[in-house]
Parts: C-alpha cells; sequence; structure tokens
C-alpha cells in the first residue's frame, strides 16, 4: 500500500490540475473523458519528475521526508496534469482548425 499511494495521489491531484486548466481554456473544447485522461497520466508522470528531481534532498526524521515526498506527489501530480492538459488541449485545437 505504502508504493500505490504516491500513485494515487498523483492521479487524483493530476486530474484536478488538468480539469483546471480545461476549464480555464475554453477555445480547446476537450472531452471529459480526454481532460481526465490527459490530467491523470500527466499527474504521474510530473509526480516522478519532481520525485525524482527531489528524491535524495530530504533527509531529517522519516516524518518530515514523507511530508516531504508527499507534497512533491501532490505538486508534481497537479503540475503535470496541467501541463499535459494543456499540450493535448493545443493540439486537438490545432487539429480541428
Amino acid at each position: 500500500m505504502e508504493s500505490l499511494l504516491p500513485i494515487i495521489i498523483q492521479i487524483v491531484t493530476g486530474v484536478i490540475g488538468g480539469q483546471a486548466v480545461g476549464a480555464a481554456v475554453k477555445q480547446a473544447a476537450m472531452g471529459q473523458v480526454t481532460k481526465l485522461l490527459a490530467g491523470g497520466i500527466g499527474g504521474i508522470a510530473g509526480g516522478q519528475i519532481l520525485g525524482s528531481l527531489l528524491g535524495g534532498a530530504a533527509a531529517d526524521p522519516a516524518t518530515a521526508s514523507a511530508m516531504s515526498g508527499m507534497l512533491s506527489n501532490v505538486i508534481g501530480g497537479a503540475g503535470g496534469g496541467a501541463i499535459l492538459t494543456a499540450i493535448v488541449g493545443a493540439v486537438m485545437g490545432a487539429m480541428k482548425k
């Protein structure tokens, strides 16, 4: 369960970030499924990238390390989901023209 929790956090925050970008960018008319998939996939990718970049930085107690790991999952997931959803929206918008 410990290895599954970061992935779940990354997916959920990626979907949230993707939905936020999808709502903000109205001209890229994407369906809900597209926003959910792009947000979830981007959340996993962003969380993994940020986690690997910040992985060796924290060292003190286990709770501080766990909190920094969870925070990096949340930030990386939301950012990755938002970025990938924006890219997919731009590509879909360009394809419609």
